[in-house]
């Protein structure tokens, strides 16, 4: 089977974009591939260096909502990134041969830079994240990352850094990373902005139930329909992204028709979402308050799956020293 590596920053809970955007695929994957999912607390320290008192608990937090939404510990190695020092190791050794030209033009390294006003991210970890990042990935020999198309170049840093280690100490050592292109649907925010917990305009997957109601009926719409017998346009609602992905073909036909000549109102299509949203979330809130109660303590409930993580980079790093002769 060919494995599959990919990991989230802890950061709290998930909400449903985190669901359509990543863990649906990996529910998936984990029966195709071999995967290997991690929580990438070093990570979070990049922009969130100041406050690191809580990670031990978003880390918690993180897991459980991956339980709960169908990642099983039996098919999938699950592990936190900062409990395999490895990862470190082969950092360290990987940014003496990779140039800063390459960090500066990341992608994201310009968008975060821009976007985080208010902290100072002159640090090496944020500048150097993508090749920790590449270490992550090409430890554990993956195969493929499951990424969206925006994704693509960040992962060729850790291609090109595979390349030119291997050229530097002819040696064969890691496997070239390939991108698993994954289609992810249009979910704004509850405001029509991207779906984020800063901007307070997510839903949780773990939320109290009437609350996502209640945050549902106040939902933004098409902004030019300003009375109930107004026609609207499903194509520019916010609300019609969630039918896309939560209702059937049939009530998507409906509301487009019934929408453009004012046959229903937005409430009315709201609460066809809303049913569908509440049967969606009612399964994966049961889980986590099973995994909750029954889970004491995460690190030990996740040892079986760090201990072979852990063992399959020892491998990988016995044969990098050997290549550069350390």
């Amino acid at each position: 089977m060919k494995r599959v590596l990919s990991g989230m920053r802890p950061t709290g809970k998930l909400h449903i974009g985190h669901y359509f955007g990543a863990l649906k695929n990996w529910v998936k994957l984990q029966d195709e591939h071999e995967c290997f999912y991690f929580v990438a607390d070093w990570h979070a320290l990049t922009t969130n260096y100041e406050n690191p008192e809580n990670i031990i608990e978003m880390r918690r937090e993180l897991v459980l909502d991956w339980l709960a939404s169908g990642i099983d510990p039996e098919k999938a190695t699950m592990f936190v990134q900062s409990k395999n020092l490895y990862h470190a190791e082969l950092f360290l050794l990987l940014s003496m041969i990779t140039p800063v030209s390459w960090l500066e033009r990341c992608p994201t390294y310009k968008e975060i830079k821009q976007e985080i006003t208010d902290k100072d991210l002159s640090n090496l970890g944020f500048l150097g994240y993508p090749v920790l990042m590449s270490s992550d990935i090409i430890i554990y020999g993956a195969n493929y990352v499951p990424v969206g198309f925006d994704q693509l170049p960040h992962l060729e840093i850790a291609r090109e850094i595979v390349r030119r280690f291997q050229f530097l100490y002819n040696a064969d050592v890691f496997v070239e990373p390939e991108g698993l292109l994954t289609e992810v649907p249009k979910l704004p925010g509850l405001d029509g902005r991207k779906m984020s917990k800063s901007y307070g305009n997510a839903i949780m997957l773990s939320e109290d139930l009437d609350e996502v109601e209640q945050k549902l009926k106040r939902m933004k719409t098409d902004t030019r329909r300003q009375r109930r017998t107004d026609p609207g346009d499903p194509e520019v609602c916010p609300v019609f992204d969630y039918h896309k992905v939560f209702s059937t073909e049939e009530e998507k036909a409906y509301i487009m028709t019934e929408c453009r000549r004012a046959g229903i109102g937005c409430m009315d299509c709201k609460m066809i979402l809303i049913k569908h949203i509440r049967a969606f979330l009612e399964p994966i809130q049961e889980r986590r308050r099973k995994f909750d109660a029954e889970i004491k303590d995460m690190d030990e409930f996740l040892s079986g799956s760090q201990k072979k993580a852990n063992e399959e980079a020892g491998k990988l790093m016995e044969r990098v020293r050997e290549a550069i002769k350390i």
